[in-house]
């Protein structure tokens, strides 16, 4: 969970549970540019949700907590990296808010990776207002030429043994995988061995739910 005091009132800027942009900066150390950014992204998702239903109205009101914490807290198990490709991007979780994060640093590029147009008009518009170091790629996984890439994640995307298939292109070329899951992580962890996938993993607890997990991947390969 996060630090002690992170979840001190926040006023209309934060979630329903007092979580908010002070709690994120206390987190994971984003900067007042930072949070700036994520409060733009956070208002042109609201403002296109209502056409578009991109997030539920529930998972709006924990919009500091359930998608940017979420999301941030996969910089602190890749210190190092600059390259990342989220797989089904939908909204920009993580991928939106990896690039806010990793705006201005030198080689920082994120591939969102979207088969609906709808969406992906979405996710290039905030890259364009923000200014951020992504690319919108309007494509199945499987079926695009991956980039290379440090890192390979997604977020409720598809089972693993199935998110695996779609994630394979960027691992088979050097690729980490940084998978965000809940509770049921263990048990797609073994139906994925069971379907002849390989590799090794392991698992991560969550910053902003105690349900949830990372799972990280290496070494993946069809059996």
């Amino acid at each position: 969970m996060p630090p002690e005091g992170a979840l001190a009132p926040q006023g209309a800027d934060g979630d329903e549970d007092g979580f908010g942009p002070e709690a994120v900066k206390a987190a994971v150390g984003a900067t007042s540019a930072q949070l700036a950014d994520l409060q733009r992204f956070r208002a042109v998702l609201e403002a296109a949700n209502a056409n578009m239903n991109l997030v539920g109205p529930s998972a709006m009101a924990s919009f500091w907590r359930r998608h940017v914490l979420d999301s941030a807290q996969l910089l602190a198990l890749a210190p190092h990296a600059v390259t990342w490709a989220d797989l089904g991007a939908g909204a920009g979780f993580p991928g939106l808010v990896l690039a806010i994060l990793l705006k201005g640093q030198p080689g920082a590029q994120v591939h969102l990776v979207e088969s609906q147009a709808k969406r992906c008009r979405f996710l290039r518009g905030v890259v364009d207002e923000l200014e951020l170091p992504a690319q919108v790629h309007w494509a199945r996984a499987e079926d695009m030429v991956a980039p290379a890439v440090d890192i390979v994640t997604a977020r409720a995307c598809a089972a693993l043994a199935r998110l695996f298939a779609y994630a394979l292109p960027f691992t088979s070329t050097g690729a980490r995988g940084l998978f965000l899951k809940g509770q049921a992580a263990p048990s797609e962890i073994a139906e994925a061995k069971a379907q002849g996938w390989r590799f090794t993993a392991g698992l991560i607890p969550s910053l902003s739910d105690e349900t949830g997990r990372i799972v990280s991947v290496e070494g993946l390969r069809r059996g």
